[in-house]
């Protein structure tokens, strides 16, 4: 994964709220299977099973975030062991196939997921973090960043 894209992801958890956070989880799995195309594609085997268990271990993190509680979650809990041996499929023949039929059932997950995320208004999941304002500033067409530092209690204190 590109470390420009490692610093948005980094940005939107630290600004987003728990139905966001999932949707960015999936977005980060899907990052890691593309990461896993390319390098199959470039006949780079050991790059590409990389990038498939980084692929497997997000999966792992979205298994950890289930809540029990709700029947649902026995359903994605499923479908989630079903994408991870997929993947695994990928790994022992060496081939795309397996990474593919996890994809397609992912993406549709990811559009549900979404669409609940869109209705989602609670705060942010971290606390004390830098602020973040987009706009249009000294540049045409171009989005500039900014990282307002006004609180310097911010983080950690021993």
């Amino acid at each position: 994964m590109e470390d420009q894209l490692k610093q948005d992801f980094t940005r939107r958890l630290s600004q987003c709220n728990s139905g966001e956070m999932i949707v960015i989880m999936y977005e980060i799995l899907f990052a890691y299977m593309d990461d896993a195309k390319k390098a199959y594609a470039g006949d780079r085997h050991d790059e590409m099973k990389e990038a498939v268990r980084k692929s497997q271990n997000v999966l792992d993190e979205l298994i950890h975030s289930l809540d029990f509680t709700y029947d649902l979650s026995a359903n994605l809990y499923a479908l989630y062991v079903y994408c991870k041996n997929e993947l695994a499929r990928t790994l022992y023949q060496n081939g795309l196939d397996g990474l593919e039929e996890a994809e397609k059932i992912l993406r549709r997950l990811y559009r549900s997921f979404s669409e609940v995320a869109k209705q989602d208004t609670s705060g942010p999941i971290m606390q004390n973090t830098q602020q973040v304002y987009a706009g249009m500033t000294y540049a045409k067409g171009v989005l500039n960043e900014n990282y307002m530092d006004e609180d310097n209690q911010r983080g950690f204190f021993v």
